[in-house]
């Protein structure tokens, strides 16, 4: 036996920690994000303090600013390694642990793997109440905590120190679980952690958890072969189950035999190159104009590690046949049997390399091959034209994309979240490596960019990391920039300002309300908020914590300030203006964000009757494949 505090046994646990994915080992738990309060400081942070001294480099400790951003930054690695990897987060009690809500319901959201670990009021409730605690009348075994539960893939409180081991188990089953993963929250009340006890030896010892590959079902796999061979205008729709998979090589190895073309959720850009033969790009309302014409003609949608969202649907109208048919290829049954699919439970990888054996000779018309192909040319000559523009007027954020793009390297990694780049980016970037591109829209978090990229950087410390963020999102959140420089860790963050919420109100103006409260701006002498530009220099913001900054007024000034960065040590932030009212190009999609019924307004009255007509092309997908 071996005599310790619950807290000092959770640092040793989780330190023996290791997945396992085809014979590949690594640590499950890379590290612990924290901020300490009085509600860990004495027991996980003094667990941390001793692993330090007495076992250097076994658990390593990270300082954040923001408790949320932790969270993120957890993601951002947690992505980046395919989910065989993560960081655990801890926090004080109150405040501390409330903010890493935000943080948790984006992991769950985007099926990714954080632990959190949350202070709690104490057990014995010696000194109730406690600083922070919130006390409700109707039930006294409630804390701030219990706001993880709706947001947590597992959720459990260590009462008792007996409870630990079980707690410790449950939490890496769920972590290591493809299927139901996301945020794993562990709440441990502050007198627990420091209370000692006798622990088994093999509680210590090394665990690998295997992450499984499940196969295909035979029958199931047979149907859909049927349905393959029957469509005459199938597609694959690839989402972030095949970068988690590590399904890529599978993926295009199905494409170049079937000929089948392939339109890409958020998630899933990069699944394919840019220039593979069967890659037309993203898919849905922020898709290219390719993808999205394939998708009105397929009859049958052949979706890979997808959730379909409506970002991809386009709300449920982009794939518009009517007799329109899914197979759903998914290590989720939740996602599998979406839009009365065809549920072909299984691993990414494992069941297209089914899919393809099956499909043997089986190849799709010559006269499509040509069609989604000049289709895919003409959307090319589109972005082209979107990144090179004539010299002169000011700066679009397109160019700015473009710029970027150009001199990246194809191993460099683009990290975005919100606003209106990650619209831009989906249908815009060049992908040329499967792990370049990182756009966190499943909950679509501003402030999630720097976070998020620190993340990155950890998990790939040998490529350059490009966090892209509008003056709106760094507003939210840039603090880790300081954890960046105390960490030595490089990103070049471009911070795009455009003086408001330029994603937001583009989507206010097309819905009739006029751009209204989205712009940074003075109020007016009539009180509204439409005077001059607010005088915000986020440039000098970024200066002050210790960041290297350069300011970019032009497309050349651009290109010189990225090859500085690259070339730089440290982090660097490009500022660059651009034109909010300049757009991309369209992507001949659409987006269900209602109108209201009636209004004063004859904007809305407008938008209200252009919604109308796009809502009537709205289906429900409820022909199963049995019909």
């Amino acid at each position: 036996m071996i005599r310790l505090t619950v807290a000092q046994a959770t640092t040793r646990f989780l330190a023996q920690q290791w997945s396992e994915r085809d014979g590949e080992r690594q640590r499950l738990v890379a590290g612990v994000l924290g901020i300490f309060g009085h509600g860990n400081v004495a027991g996980l942070g003094q667990a941390l303090l001793a692993d330090e001294l007495e076992r250097p480099g076994e658990l390593p400790y990270v300082l954040g600013r923001n408790e949320q951003a932790m969270v993120h930054t957890a993601v951002g690695y947690a992505r980046m390694k395919d989910r065989l990897s993560t960081y655990a987060v801890s926090t004080s009690v109150g405040p501390g642990a409330t903010n890493m809500v935000t943080g948790a319901a984006l992991a769950t959201v985007n099926r990714l793997p954080v632990l959190l670990l949350p202070a709690d009021t104490f057990a014995d409730r010696s000194a109730a109440p406690l600083l922070q605690e919130l006390e409700v009348p109707w039930a006294g075994d409630v804390s701030v905590n219990d706001a993880f539960r709706p947001v947590s893939a597992y959720f459990d409180r260590v009462m008792r120190p007996e409870q630990l081991p079980a707690a410790l188990l449950g939490a890496m089953r769920v972590l290591t679980d493809p299927a139901a993963t996301g945020a794993v929250t562990v709440c441990f009340p502050q007198d627990v952690q420091a209370q000692a006890h006798d622990w088994p030896e093999e509680l210590f010892e090394p665990r690998t958890w295997h992450v499984a590959r499940p196969l295909p079902e035979p029958m199931l796999l047979q149907r859909a072969v049927e349905m393959i061979r029957a469509a005459e205008r199938p597609m694959v729709v690839a989402g972030g189950g095949v970068a988690y998979s590590g399904a890529e090589a599978a993926l295009a190895a199905f494409c170049e035999a079937t000929g089948i073309p392939v339109g890409q959720t958020q998630a899933g850009k990069g699944s394919l190159v840019f220039d593979h033969p069967q890659c037309l790009g993203a898919v849905g309302a922020t898709g290219t104009t390719a993808a999205n014409a394939v998708a009105r003609e397929a009859d049958l949608v052949i979706g890979v590690g997808t959730r379909f969202t409506d970002f991809t649907t386009a709300s449920r109208t982009v794939f518009a046949d009517p007799d329109v048919g899914f197979v759903n290829l998914n290590v989720a049954r939740l996602d599998a049997v979406k839009h009365s699919a065809l549920p072909l439970l299984a691993d990414a990888r494992e069941g297209l390399d089914a899919l393809t054996k099956a499909l043997a000779g089986y190849r799709v018309d010559d006269a499509y091959v040509e069609h989604y192909r000049d289709l895919d040319v003409a959307w090319q000559a589109q972005v082209d034209a979107t990144y090179h523009r004539a010299p002169g007027a000011a700066l679009t954020q397109g160019e700015v994309l473009g710029t970027v793009n150009d001199l990246a390297d194809a191993r460099d990694v683009v990290v975005c979240a919100a606003g209106s780049m990650p619209g831009d980016l989906h249908k815009l970037w060049q992908v040329r490596d499967p792990k370049g591109y990182h756009v966190e829209y499943g909950y679509s978090c501003m402030g999630y960019e720097v976070a998020g990229g620190l993340g990155v950087k950890l998990a790939a410390p040998d490529r350059d990391v490009f966090v892209l963020v509008g003056d709106g999102s760094y507003l939210m959140m840039a603090t880790e920039l300081v954890t960046a420089v105390q960490e030595g860790l490089k990103l070049i963050v471009v911070l795009v300002q455009n003086h408001g919420f330029a994603s937001i109100g583009a989507l206010s103006e097309s819905l009739g309300s006029q751009r209204f409260g989205t712009r940074y701006r003075y109020r007016s002498d009539d009180g509204r908020l439409d005077g001059d530009p607010l005088p915000v220099d986020l440039a000098a913001n970024a200066a002050s914590l210790g960041i290297r900054v350069v300011r970019a007024h032009d497309a050349a000034e651009l290109a010189d300030a990225v090859h500085a960065a690259k070339a730089a040590p440290g982090t660097t932030v490009i500022h660059v203006e651009t034109d909010p009212l300049a757009g991309s190009p369209d992507s001949e999609a659409w987006w269900d964000v209602p109108v209201s019924e009636t209004s004063t307004l004859e904007s809305t009255r407008a938008a209200r009757a252009t919604y109308k007509q796009h809502k009537a092309a709205q289906r429900p997908y409820l022909k199963g494949p049995t019909t």
